[in-house]
C-alpha cells in the first residue's frame, strides 16, 4: 500500500481516516436538536463508532478473511453514516458546507478502506500460494 509498516491498527490509513470521520460526525451530533437525541443521534453515533471499531477488530483477527469481513462491516457503517448525514441535511440540522466536508471525509474513508481490503485480499492470495508451494 505504500503507507509504511502496519504494527498496530492505528497504523492503518483507513482507520486514521475513519477516525477523522468519527470526530466530524460527533461535531454534527452536537448540533442535532433535543428531539433527535435518542433516535438519529444514537444511530449516527453507533455507525461512526463502528467505522473505526470494525477495522480495529478485524486487525486483531488471526485470518485474513476475518479481517476482510470486519473491514466490509466497517464500509457498510460508512455508507450508513452517509445516509444519516443526508437525513441531517434534509432536515436542516447542519449547513450544506458541513455536510459536504463530512461527506468528503466519508468518501475518502471508503476509498482508502477499499484499497486496504484489496491489499488484504492480495496478501491472502500470496499466503495461499506459499502454502500450496510448500505442500
Amino acid at each position: 500500500m505504500g503507507y509504511g509498516p502496519i504494527t498496530h491498527f492505528k497504523d492503518i490509513e483507513a482507520w486514521k481516516l475513519a477516525r477523522k470521520l468519527r470526530i466530524a460526525v460527533y461535531r454534527v451530533i452536537k448540533k442535532l436538536p433535543a428531539e433527535e437525541k435518542y433516535d438519529l443521534a444514537s444511530q449516527l453515533r453507533r455507525a461512526a463508532i463502528s467505522c473505526t471499531a470494525n477495522i480495529a477488530e478485524g486487525y486483531g483477527r488471526f485470518h485474513f478473511q476475518e479481517n476482510i469481513q470486519f473491514c466490509r462491516i466497517s464500509r457498510g457503517s460508512m455508507y450508513e453514516t452517509q445516509d444519516h448525514l443526508i437525513t441531517c441535511l434534509d432536515n436542516e440540522y447542519i449547513a450544506k458546507e458541513e455536510y459536504e466536508s463530512t461527506w468528503e471525509l466519508s468518501e475518502n474513508s471508503i476509498r482508502v478502506l477499499d484499497g486496504y481490503i484489496r491489499y488484504l485480499n492480495k496478501q491472502q492470495r500470496r499466503n495461499l500460494t506459499k502454502t500450496n508451494e510448500k505442500g
